[in-house]
């Protein structure tokens, strides 16, 4: 599942919003219109959704009322339209804030941050000697810091929470670079190595993330 949506058809703003995302360690997918929002979403997911109105195609409004049917994922719509039947026809179609464009990003920054802490309260899990924050996005073990990449911390999370199960190579993938990444499958080999290397006592023969041979990954608690 991706942090945060952006649903931006101007290049330059979503790029740049990204940027400053990513910045954040936030994981980004970014779409360009509405029909893609809600394609990504329903097969994705996300923490949060950052919303422009005036898409092509399916406008924003109708975007946010689609995602209110199924979802009460976090949405702030970002737009030029300032009027006040706008803003209005927004906040009631399920939006959570009605952002006027331009905004300021330090501002927008601190929103988001306080959307994650209040809708994701529990922000850590323990699993054996390992504790993982995910507000900030830290992981210890036996009280010591680990020096995680944001992948590394995305991938030990989705395996963590899905302890026990085998998960294919593919749907990891998928849930951490996305289906529109230009990684391949052998990154994730690559982050499966530098993740034994830190948790595991002996990496070349590891105890708690295993290969499933033909499948995938499973993570086992001590």
């Amino acid at each position: 599942m991706t942090d945060v949506l952006v649903v931006e058809d101007n290049k330059e703003i979503s790029m740049l919003l990204a940027d400053f995302l990513r910045a954040e360690n936030y994981i980004v997918t970014v779409v360009d219109n509405g029909e893609k929002a809600l394609s990504v979403f329903e097969r994705y997911g996300a923490r949060l959704v950052l919303l422009d109105i005036m898409l092509p195609g399916l406008d924003g409004f109708a975007v946010c009322e689609q995602i209110r049917k199924t979802s009460d994922t976090p949405i702030l719509i970002l737009s030029a339209k300032v009027d006040k039947d706008d803003k209005l026809n927004g906040l009631l179609l399920g939006a959570d804030d009605y952002i006027e464009k331009p905004y300021d990003i330090d501002i927008l920054l601190a929103k988001i941050k306080g959307i994650f802490k209040r809708k994701y309260a529990m922000d850590e899990i323990t699993c054996g000697s390992l504790t993982l924050n995910k507000i900030e996005r830290t992981v210890y073990k036996d009280g010591k810091l680990l020096e995680t990449r944001a992948k590394e911390f995305d991938l030990l999370l989705l395996l963590i929470e899905n302890k026990g199960k085998t998960l294919s190579k593919e749907y990891i993938f998928n849930q951490i670079w996305g289906s529109d990444s230009e990684s391949e499958q052998q990154t994730l080999t690559v982050h499966i190595k530098w993740l034994r290397e830190k948790i595991e006592d002996n990496p070349k023969k590891p105890i708690h993330i295993l290969t499933v041979w033909g499948t995938g990954y499973k993570y086992e608690e001590d």
